[in-house]
């Protein structure tokens, strides 16, 4: 393949400015103004070129629950989304937590995945939060180690695999939250659960297990990353962990930027944990996206089967679909209203993660090629029933939204919209 995108506003180093891109098999050969190649060339006038996103917080369900996921169609669509990076989270049968079980993944995801793929070790055996894992032999093939959707609990456990993973160099992501606290809680501890007579889920049940790990990556020196906090205790403590220099980074996932538990219905695409926190929350994260203290956006993306999330906010399981509406949600209810800028959501979604992590795509010359064509200024609606992903459920559906991507290039290939 050898195409040139014309006339592109193209995000690179930091700053938007209008170029061409010559593209050769998987490669980007030349950016500049006004290239001239007797090669196919797409018409980008108008349309912005953006970095393929990396998403460190995704579950392909691959091995075990190929019922709701598997890695060929989370993969595609983590491309309709723009992302061509993604970290699978480890709550697979079998669970990655030996070198054996992970290779396992390795082996589908070699076999079925047309983006990059990252996987996550388990940081206890099964994910029980009793044994830690086999850290070192598996320090080599992942991204790093989270036992994501529990958090483990004993504090000596928890001390021993930040330890390990420390000398291996590698980054613990947890999952915080204090189950004696969450206990039969479905939803926020706010408003609507007081309204409906729902068990709440207070702040505390994650803040205070984020308080503890922030300890803990001091003492042992280990780089922690928080997955998708939610309540602006979270966002207090990092902020003061990043001044008095521990090795501390964070996430937070649309939903909780986007919505409060204000905005609930009793609907399993309201089911997720954590769950929609209160207004007052949701500004203290949008604060924390534009001051820094929130390094990265990651969409969480979670499917199960339509029989899993129809039962309503009190029968559902937790997770939602995000892949394939995040950019667009963001970019709509967040740039276009002036609460961020689009500099800084491209930032969020591809340069930190980056940073943090060490994966992602840039546009430069001699990189490979891993970016998307967007046209920010078509409406559109988001349509869950036209998703890639087997999953339909996400609190997202209907609404309209700016930009609509055009194509992806990925590994030597366009992936249009099909749409």
């Amino acid at each position: 393949m050898k195409i040139l995108f014309k006339n592109g506003i193209i995000y690179k180093d930091g700053e938007l400015e209008i170029n061409d891109i010559l593209v050769e098999d998987e490669k980007i050969i030349k950016i500049g103004q006004s290239l001239e190649e007797n090669v196919e060339i797409l018409d980008c006038t108008g349309m912005h070129i953006l970095p393929g996103f990396t998403d460190v917080h995704v579950h392909f369900r691959e091995p075990g629950y190929e019922y709701k996921e598997t890695i060929k169609t989370g993969s595609m669509a983590a491309l309709n989304g723009g992302y061509t990076n993604v970290c699978t989270m480890p709550n697979l049968n079998p669970v990655p937590d030996s070198l054996e079980n992970l290779n396992v993944q390795l082996e589908r995801i070699k076999e079925s995945s047309v983006v990059n793929i990252f996987p996550f070790g388990s940081i206890t055996k099964e994910e029980k939060g009793i044994v830690v894992s086999d850290i070192e032999d598996m320090s080599d093939y992942v991204i790093g180690y989270s036992d994501d959707g529990f958090g483990v609990q004993d504090y000596d456990v928890m001390k021993e695999a930040m330890t390990r993973a420390a000398k291996a160099g590698k980054i613990v992501a947890g999952h915080c939250e204090v189950k004696e606290l969450t206990g039969s809680g479905v939803i926020n501890d706010g408003i609507y659960a007081a309204m409906n007579d729902i068990p709440g889920i207070p702040n505390s049940s994650e803040f205070q297990e984020l308080e503890r790990n922030i300890e803990i990556a001091k003492e042992t020196g280990c780089h922690f990353h928080a997955c998708h906090i939610s309540c602006k205790e979270s966002v207090d403590l990092i902020r003061q962990a990043k001044k008095d220099g521990i090795k501390v980074t964070c996430e937070t996932a649309p939903q909780y930027l986007l919505l409060s538990e204000l905005d609930m219905s009793d609907d399993g695409r309201y089911r997720f944990q954590p769950p929609l926190r209160k207004l007052s929350d949701r500004l203290a994260l949008l604060e924390g996206i534009n001051d820094g203290t929130i390094d990265m956006i990651a969409t969480d993306h979670a499917p199960h089967s339509e029989e899993e999330k129809n039962k309503g906010i009190r029968g559902s399981l937790n997770g939602i679909v995000g892949l394939e509406c995040a950019f667009p949600m963001l970019y709509t209810y967040l740039v276009k209203q002036e609460v961020t800028s689009l500099n800084n959501l491209i930032a969020l979604m591809a340069d930190k993660p980056k940073e943090v992590f060490g994966i992602g795509s840039e546009i430069k010359e001699g990189n490979n090629a891993e970016f998307s064509v967007w046209d920010l200024n078509k409406v559109t609606k988001i349509n869950a029933e036209e998703f890639e992903t087997m999953g339909r459920f996400t609190p997202f559906d209907g609404k309209d939204v700016y930009g609509k991507r055009i194509t992806t290039i990925m590994r030597g290939s366009i992936y249009e919209n099909k749409r």
